[in-house]
């Protein structure tokens, strides 16, 4: 039990921090997931009858233009992104990287601006994904989700923590 703790508690060792920082992204990605696809399907209608999530699921959805599907992808995107945030921030200081290197304030700010970068060109991509091919959303939302994380990893472990 000693040597689990000390596991998740070494911030020292790359490799070791990089396994600790794709669980921790594996929890952050749920919480976008479940965040995305709750306001895709509820309040912000994204959402295609032949999305993976929705024969996955088995949903009743409304069915919108691909003009109102690219915009409420944006949308959901933004409301998936505070929320996922948040739920990474947490993890990767406890877990991962040292913090420190700025202050709390700046240092989540900071946080949050790294992912904007990285959310603001991986909507991107999954909107022209969408609006110039028509590909389905959650093909769209995977694609933004991967350009994000690789992105995500390099401006937090160099800019915002200690390595």
């Amino acid at each position: 039990m000693e040597s689990i703790k000390k596991i998740l508690l070494d911030k020292n060792h790359a490799g070791i921090q990089f396994l600790k920082y794709s669980m921790c992204g594996g929890f952050a990605f749920a919480a976008d997931v479940a965040a995305f696809f709750l306001v895709a399907w509820f309040f912000f209608p994204a959402l295609t009858e032949d999305d993976l999530f929705v024969r996955l699921f088995h949903l009743d959805i409304e069915p919108v233009s691909e003009s109102v599907r690219t915009i409420n992808f944006v949308i959901c995107s933004a409301f998936a992104f505070m929320a996922s945030n948040l739920v990474a921030y947490v993890l990767n200081v406890l877990f991962v990287f040292k913090a420190g290197k700025h202050g709390r304030w700046k240092e989540l700010g900071l946080f949050y601006l790294v992912s904007g970068i990285s959310i603001a060109i991986g909507t991107g991509v999954g909107a022209l994904l969408i609006n110039a091919f028509g590909l389905a959303t959650t093909y769209s939302y995977i694609a933004k989700a991967f350009s994000a994380t690789m992105i995500n990893y390099a401006g937090r472990k160099f800019f915002i923590f200690h390595g």
